[in-house]
């Protein structure tokens, strides 16, 4: 039976504190608690960590713990550079060489550094120093290493983007009270991160200390309306592994009411499958196939694109 009780840790998003356990594992067996709120169907750490310990761990662990590298390696940052190439294309119909865009997580820099190829003015933060020293080095991008909380609340931005980062806070909601003080009336607010009911790992390998929140598309909406935020555009459907969305900042509403439906989907979308299901299906093979094919393209001419992507940075 799953093991359900009430928690002091009131959920960061709806203010229940009543959590289903649904994990003790992380994904290499070691000790995590996972609970689930049973009133808005929200995964997350149980305890969660402070931030002193979560900051620590990012600047000094993270990087190894989570790619097994702490400066990047040529594959590493070309993904990174097609990634940004992507997300700049998906943004660049919102965006003027009048706007302000700002990252927070900035990781390689590449997102930053392909926005300003297109005549954006785009800056950001990352909290990994070494990660932070090629931006800076090699790619030349205006990354800065410190801590969102740290910021001035300027409203200055038009734009700010967190791509895989809001799973990583110790309360989204505070991160995002903080963004909205980042940037200006109408503001943009671009999120991804994991869609953890969409069958992107088997349920042994969907946790990760790292990943203090799981979010299903239907909670990180619910999140950024509680902050003030209304999205206005979804890049990708409920079944895709990722969750893109769009938001524009508003007014902050009194109260928010949780769909206690989103539990049951939650619970019953991280058990659909068992290992033997989840790797037989159609199309996950059609895109293991595709992810592998990638992976021995990346193998081969990594090497030779970032010799070429450094040079012309350089030039």
């Amino acid at each position: 039976m799953p093991i359900q009780q009430p928690s002091t840790q009131a959920c960061d998003l709806c203010g229940g504190n009543y959590f289903e356990t649904v994990s003790q594992r992380d994904r290499k067996g070691h000790v995590l608690h996972t609970g689930l709120c049973l009133q808005c169907g929200l995964l997350c750490h149980q305890p969660m960590p402070s931030e002193a310990d979560m900051l620590a761990y990012y600047r000094q662990q993270y990087r190894r713990d989570y790619h097994g590298e702490n400066t990047p390696s040529p594959r590493r940052i070309m993904r990174a550079w097609h990634n940004g190439q992507r997300i700049a294309d998906q943004l660049i119909p919102h965006l003027t060489t009048a706007t302000a865009v700002f990252e927070v997580g900035a990781g390689i820099g590449c997102t930053v550094k392909s926005l300003e190829e297109r005549g954006i003015k785009a800056r950001g933060i990352e909290p990994n120093k070494q990660f932070n020293q090629y931006s800076r080095a090699i790619l030349q991008a205006a990354i800065e290493n410190c801590n969102l909380f740290d910021l001035p609340l300027k409203g200055d931005q038009d734009m700010v983007l967190l791509v895989h980062v809001i799973e990583h806070f110790t309360s989204p909601v505070r991160a995002l009270m903080a963004i909205r003080g980042i940037l200006g009336d109408d503001g943009l607010l671009y999120m991804e991160c994991p869609n953890v009911t969409a069958p992107f790992a088997t349920f042994s390998r969907l946790f990760h200390f790292a990943h203090t929140y799981n979010f299903s598309p239907e909670t990180l909406v619910l999140l950024a309306k509680r902050c003030g935020f209304e999205c206005i555009e979804r890049f990708t459907d409920a079944n895709n592994p990722d969750i893109q969305m769009l938001f524009r900042k508003q007014a902050v509403p009194e109260h928010i009411i949780p769909d206690e439906k989103q539990v049951q989907h939650v619970r019953a979308s991280i058990h659909q499958f068992n290992t033997f299901s989840y790797h037989c299906r159609a199309d996950y093979l059609s895109r293991r196939i595709a992810k592998l094919r990638g992976y021995w393209h990346e193998y081969r001419k990594a090497d030779a694109f970032v010799q070429t992507l450094e040079s012309r940075f350089r030039a």
